[in-house]
């Protein structure tokens, strides 16, 4: 079952990386459960204090992913569509042949929110779209430290206590 339990939470741990970059997982909460997942296990001892922690670090920034690519786009004179056009871009972007695809499809899409939702010109459009591009990339960063760092935890953990593991 340890073993189980431990191959498990090494997925959530991936998909959390993963969720960093795609909007429809969130990221460190994904990795959270893979540490919780490998804690569960009879061969590593449960250290609440630690999961505690790294829980509340976790929702904090699963609240914080909603604000930073609206401030993103409002402190670049972006409007709701811009942030709309971001998320829409970002999914049509994941499943686009193109290398980077969710990147310029992020951008574009902020961009074509503008233009086609706030009828803002195309200067307007461009600035507010690249608020909305650098507030998802900014987003995604901070996932992405905080999921490597539950990644780099959990393997920490899982070669501490390999021994009793496997």
């Amino acid at each position: 079952m340890d073993i189980f339990l431990t191959l498990l939470g090494f997925i959530f741990i991936c998909l959390g990386i993963i969720g960093s970059f795609l909007p429809i997982l969130p990221g460190p909460i994904t990795s959270w459960i893979g540490l919780l997942l490998l804690h569960l296990t009879k061969a590593i001892p449960k250290d609440w204090t630690f999961l505690g922690i790294t829980l509340c670090v976790a929702i904090a920034i699963f609240i914080l992913d909603y604000f930073i690519p609206a401030f993103g786009t409002k402190r670049f004179g972006g409007s709701k569509y811009g942030a709309y056009g971001t998320t829409i871009g970002l999914i049509v972007g994941l499943f686009s042949p193109i290398p980077f695809g969710m990147l310029i499809g992020a951008f574009g899409g902020a961009f074509l929110g503008e233009v086609l939702f706030d009828r803002k010109d195309n200067t307007q459009a461009l600035k507010a779209s690249f608020g909305a591009f650098l507030g998802f990339l900014t987003s995604a960063m901070i996932k992405f430290s905080i999921a490597f760092i539950y990644f780099l935890l959990f393997l920490s953990k899982v070669w501490e206590y390999s021994s009793v593991l496997f």
